[in-house]
């Protein structure tokens, strides 16, 4: 379902930076990834590893230096700036850390926006029963700002799910909830993603959520590898 082959991101150096190449440095280097349909991969690192900057060269919201991203038999390289932004509205679901949310819209403005966007005219109605999956009937008409974390990222995960599509990618989605809270969200992301039959990718730093998925890679210095870890499995 997702394949990519040799990503390279290569970035200017900030001034007095040392670093081997001199002028630029390597954020993300050589990573080659193959994931099957509906299987759930955990990426850990720490934080400046480059497991954010992966996730984004794998949604195609960064071009990469060097390599290749196939998805879902798509090559993102082939599709210009407005094709790709179409491409993940259709087939790819972000949940973010930090939410995201548009704070002057309701929780089913904010998940319908996707959906009008790829020009669903059932874009509410669809939207609705999202939130009603995350258990949120009943925060349609009430804005972010009214609501708890645990329920903002609940309303991303609505908005990251109901387009239905094939991808989702997960950047720390629970790095800035409690424990418990996080926990929470953390079962209904895997249970909706059963459900659904979504392929994910999961970035964080934790590696006890990380080993809730099938498979665990890591990242260090911008290289991808397996983990030094005792087991990977649910």
């Amino acid at each position: 379902m997702l394949q990519a082959r040799d990503l390279w991101l290569t970035v200017p150096a900030r001034p007095g930076a040392v670093n081997s190449r001199g002028t630029s440095l390597d954020i993300v280097r050589g990573a080659s990834l193959d994931l099957a349909a509906g299987v759930s991969l955990g990426i850990v690192g720490p934080s400046g590893s480059g497991k954010t900057s992966l996730l984004m060269l794998l949604a195609g919201l960064e071009p990469p230096s060097r390599g290749s991203v196939r998805i879902d038999g798509t090559d993102l390289a082939s599709l210009t700036e407005d094709q790709r932004a179409q491409f993940r509205g259709r087939c790819i679901g972000i949940v973010f850390q930090s939410f995201h949310l548009i704070p002057t819209m309701t929780t089913l403005e904010n998940v319908a926006i996707p959906l009008e966007l790829t020009g669903r005219a059932d874009a509410g109605w669809i939207a609705a029963d999202a939130l009603d999956q995350v258990g949120l009937s009943h925060r349609l008409d009430h804005r972010p700002g009214q609501l708890s974390g645990g329920e903002q990222q609940r309303v991303a995960l609505a908005r990251a799910f109901a387009p239905g599509p094939r991808l989702l990618l997960a950047d720390e989605p629970t790095g800035n909830l409690d424990l418990a809270t996080g926990g929470r969200v953390a079962d209904l992301m895997f249970a909706l993603q059963r459900e659904h039959g979504t392929t994910l990718i999961l970035i964080t730093h934790e590696p006890a959520l990380a080993a809730r998925c099938d498979r665990v890679l890591s990242v260090s210095d911008g290289q991808l590898s397996e983990p030094h870890l005792s087991g990977s499995g649910r």
